[in-house]
C-alpha cells in the first residue's frame, strides 16, 4: 500500500518538530489535481495538531460570490445542471468541514424585507446582476434554454446583514458588488468582511489538470503540515442521497422553480506534507471522509458505503486519478523552497488596443520574473469603476474573471476585459508576481467606454438620453419594467415595438439639447414614481 493511501486513511508518520524558517527563504506550496465537471473546491492547511493555518484555494462561487451566505432558505432549489446558478438560498452545506475549521464568523445575510421564504422581492430593493454570477430563477422546462448562460437579465435583492447578533454564518458574503441605490448599505461592508476573495478562483474545467499555488507567509515555519481538499457538487445523486430521500421544499412560494440539488455531501481528501529546505512531494489516491449532509456541524465521517466510489465524477471520485511515475494520485502537494528576493518588473507601456461599450483589450510587453529576466508566474489584475485605482485601494478593487496566461518577457501580453458598461470611467490595475509571490510595481490604465453601436443598443433610448448615462438608477428601473412587465402582454409587446421604431431618433434629438433632456426627465418622472411603488 502506497504512503499516499496510508496518509489518507489517517495512518500518519510521526510529525516533524517545527523549526524557524530562515529569513529570505520563500516557500511555494503547489496543489495538483484533475477535477471533474462542476465542482466546488476549497483547500486549506492545518498543523498535525489540527490548528488551522490558512486557506490557499477556494472556487469563487463560494469564496467571492457568497454562495454559502446569501439571502433565502438553504433548501431553495437551484437552476443549472452545471452548478448553483440561482441567486438565492444560502448553501451552508457546501464546505461544512472547512467552514467549521477556518475560525472566521460573519453576520448572516438576509433579504432586505425580511422574507427569506420568498423568491419574489420588491423592485426597489433589487439591482441587476452585472456581470451575472447568478441567473434568474427558472422552471425546469426552461433549463435547456437558460441554464448556465444567464441569457435573461437577473435583478436580485443582494440582501443585508441581519440585525440580530445571534444570526451568524461560517461562510463569507459576496465581495464582487459595488452598491447601487437599490442595495442595502450593508453591501458596502460585504467585501471588507470577506478574507477569502484573494484566493478565490474560477471553477476549474473538468478533465483539465489544475494547479493552485500558495506562498507560505514568513510565520509558517519548517515542519509537518496537512493539506485538506473538500469538494462538493450539485445533483451528485446516488441511492442514499437523491431528490427522493432529500426532496425539494414544499409549502413555500415559488417551489415550482428549479430542481432539487440535494445529493451526496462534500468529500474530503487529506495529504500530510513537509516544509523544509529541500523540495518535497506527497499525495493521496483516496478520500478521508465526508461531511455532515445538512452542514450543521463540521464532523468528518469516515468512508462508508453511502458514498459512491466507482463512478467517475461522483462522490469520492470527484477528483480523477492521475498517473505519476508508476503511482496514482487524486491530490498531490509539491513544496518548493526558493531564495528569490527579486520582484518582477512593472508592466510598462500599456496600450488600449480595443475598446467598445462593453469590452476592452490592454496590451503591454511582458515583464520578467526577476526584473526583466525569466517569465512571471502570473498577474493580479483588478478593475474599478468611477474612480482611480491606487496602491492603497488596489486590494479592494474587483479582480477580473478572465484568465491571463503569462508569455515570455518582451512578448506582447494581452488582457481582455468583458462585462463593462457603456459610458463609464474605468481604472485597471496590473501587478505581476513571481513564483515566490514577490509582487512587481503597480501599473494603472484608465479609460472611458464609449456608447454602444446602434446595432447593439438594447437600452431604454429616451431615458438614457434624458439622464445622460445607462448607469442612472431610473434608467435601470425603466429597463427592468420593460423586460419583466411589458414583454408579458400583447399590449406591452406592441408598445415596445413602437418604442424601438421611434425611440432612437427621439433619443438623438433629446441628447443634443439640455432643455429637451430636462423636459424628458420631467415627462418620465410620474412613470418612474409609479413603477417605484410596484413590487413584482
Amino acid at each position: 500500500m502506497r504512503l499516499g493511501r496510508l496518509a489518507a486513511l489517517g495512518l500518519l508518520v510521526p510529525a516533524l518538530a517545527h523549526a524557524e524558517r530562515p529569513s529570505g527563504v520563500c516557500i511555494e506550496v503547489n496543489l495538483d489535481f484533475l477535477p471533474t465537471d462542476a465542482l466546488q473546491i476549497v483547500a486549506w492547511i492545518e498543523q498535525p495538531s489540527g490548528t488551522y493555518v490558512d486557506t490557499l484555494y477556494i472556487t469563487q462561487k463560494t469564496g467571492r460570490f457568497g454562495m454559502g451566505n446569501r439571502p433565502g432558505r438553504a433548501d431553495f432549489n437551484t437552476g443549472s445542471l452545471m452548478g448553483d446558478t440561482f441567486p438565492y438560498g444560502r448553501r451552508d452545506q457546501t464546505f461544512p468541514v472547512w467552514a467549521h475549521r477556518h475560525g472566521h464568523e460573519f453576520p448572516l445575510v438576509v433579504f432586505q424585507n425580511g422574507d427569506d421564504d420568498n423568491l419574489s422581492h420588491p423592485f426597489a430593493q433589487s439591482s441587476p446582476e452585472d456581470p451575472p454570477p447568478y441567473c434568474r430563477p427558472i422552471q425546469p422546462t426552461e433549463m435547456e434554454f437558460d441554464a448556465g448562460t444567464c441569457a435573461s437579465a437577473a435583478f436580485t435583492d443582494k440582501g443585508m446583514f441581519s440585525m440580530f447578533s445571534d444570526e451568524r454564518s461560517l461562510y463569507p458574503p459576496r465581495s464582487d458588488l459595488q452598491r447601487r441605490p437599490e442595495d442595502s448599505p450593508s453591501v458596502d461592508l460585504f467585501r471588507a468582511t470577506n478574507p477569502f476573495d484573494s484566493v478565490s478562483r474560477a471553477t476549474p474545467l473538468g478533465g483539465v489538470p489544475a494547479t493552485a499555488s500558495w506562498a507560505a507567509p514568513q510565520r509558517v515555519d519548517f515542519g509537518s503540515y496537512v493539506l485538506f481538499v473538500e469538494t462538493s457538487k450539485t445533483y451528485d445523486f446516488n441511492l442514499i442521497y437523491n431528490d427522493t430521500t432529500f426532496p425539494s421544499p414544499t409549502g413555500i412560494p415559488w417551489a415550482e422553480y428549479g430542481m432539487a440539488w440535494r445529493g451526496q455531501p462534500s468529500v474530503v481528501y487529506s495529504v500530510p506534507f513537509t516544509i523544509a529546505m529541500t523540495e518535497t512531494s506527497a499525495s493521496t489516491d483516496a478520500y478521508i471522509g465526508y461531511s455532515d449532509p445538512g452542514g450543521q456541524t463540521g464532523t468528518l465521517h469516515p468512508p462508508d458505503s453511502t458514498i459512491t466510489t466507482t463512478t467517475p465524477g461522483s462522490g469520492a471520485s470527484r477528483m480523477q486519478l492521475v498517473s505519476d511515475n508508476g503511482s496514482m494520485y487524486r491530490v498531490r502537494v509539491r513544496v518548493k523552497p526558493d531564495f528569490d528576493a527579486t520582484a518582477p518588473a512593472a508592466a510598462e507601456a500599456p496600450e488600449l488596443t480595443n475598446l467598445t461599450g462593453t469590452t476592452a483589450t490592454i496590451a503591454f510587453p511582458a515583464p520578467g520574473d526577476d526584473g526583466t529576466a525569466g517569465m512571471v508566474t502570473g498577474y493580479e489584475i483588478r478593475v474599478r469603476a468611477g474612480g482611480p485605482i491606487t496602491a492603497e485601494n488596489f486590494a479592494d478593487a474587483t479582480p477580473i474573471a478572465t484568465l491571463v496566461t503569462p508569455v515570455e518577457p518582451g512578448s506582447q501580453q494581452r488582457v481582455d476585459l468583458t462585462g463593462l458598461l457603456p459610458e463609464t470611467d474605468y481604472s485597471v490595475g496590473i501587478r505581476p508576481y513571481d513564483n515566490c509571490f514577490n509582487q512587481g510595481p503597480l501599473t494603472v490604465v484608465s479609460f472611458t467606454t464609449p456608447l454602444r453601436q446602434t446595432a447593439e443598443v438594447d437600452w431604454c433610448f429616451v431615458a438614457t438620453a434624458a439622464y445622460g448615462s445607462v448607469l442612472a438608477n431610473d434608467v435601470t428601473m425603466l429597463r427592468r419594467f420593460r423586460d419583466s412587465v411589458l414583454e408579458s402582454s400583447v399590449f406591452g409587446e406592441v408598445a415596445i415595438l413602437t418604442y424601438y421604431t421611434f425611440g432612437p431618433s427621439a433619443a438623438g434629438l433629446i441628447s443634443e439639447s439640455e432643455l429637451l433632456r430636462a423636459s424628458a426627465r420631467a415627462a418620465l418622472s410620474p412613470i418612474i414614481s409609479w413603477i417605484r411603488g410596484l413590487a413584482y
